[in-house]
């Protein structure tokens, strides 16, 4: 993994590493509304391997489902994902919590992709999660993207690193 003073590069890596993450939203669910709500949605920068991936953290949603309604209302959201779903963690015998373990909190917001956009996140999706393409169709499933506007970095003691998504973007993961 990178080391700890390439922040950027650190939260490249953690994102294409990781094949899901926890999405908070603002929940506009009767009984909740207004409160933190967190939900695990699978995610993918790119197809697995070396290449490092394209950075953009992609979705895809429903309208049924409930954080994607928390979304209709306010689109803004943070991105939590950690090296703790990966073997990294284990074979170090770090706890998901110790900074070691790195993970990544993204803030911004959910939009739907672009027709120019869709078929990369299509791609990017479906050869990470194959089974998504036989989910139901009558669901009217459509690619997202996580619109980063915020990165905070803890992969080390000492407390978060910021970076910004120009500095995200340019590395070489």
């Amino acid at each position: 993994i990178p080391p700890p003073e390439e922040a950027a590069r650190m939260a490249r890596y953690v994102l294409h590493s990781c094949d899901w993450g926890a999405l908070a939203t603002l929940s506009a669910q009767e009984g909740l509304r207004g409160r933190p709500f967190a939900n695990i949605f699978s995610l993918s920068d790119g197809p697995p391997g070396p290449c490092g991936g394209s950075g953009v953290p992609y979705l895809y949603l429903t309208d049924m489902e409930i954080s994607v309604q928390d979304l209709e209302v306010n689109s803004n959201a943070s991105l939590t994902v950690s090296l703790a779903q990966t073997p990294y963690c284990r074979k170090h015998k770090y706890d998901p919590q110790n900074p070691l373990c790195a993970h990544i909190i993204f803030v911004g917001s959910i939009v739907k992709v672009n027709d120019s956009e869709a078929g990369i996140a299509q791609k990017a999706l479906f050869t990470r999660h194959p089974e998504m393409e036989s989910w139901p169709k009558d669901h009217n499933w459509f690619f997202a993207k996580f619109n980063i506007t915020n990165i905070w970095v803890l992969d080390y003691f000492g407390g978060l690193k910021i970076v910004t998504p120009e500095e995200y973007y340019s590395v070489k993961p």
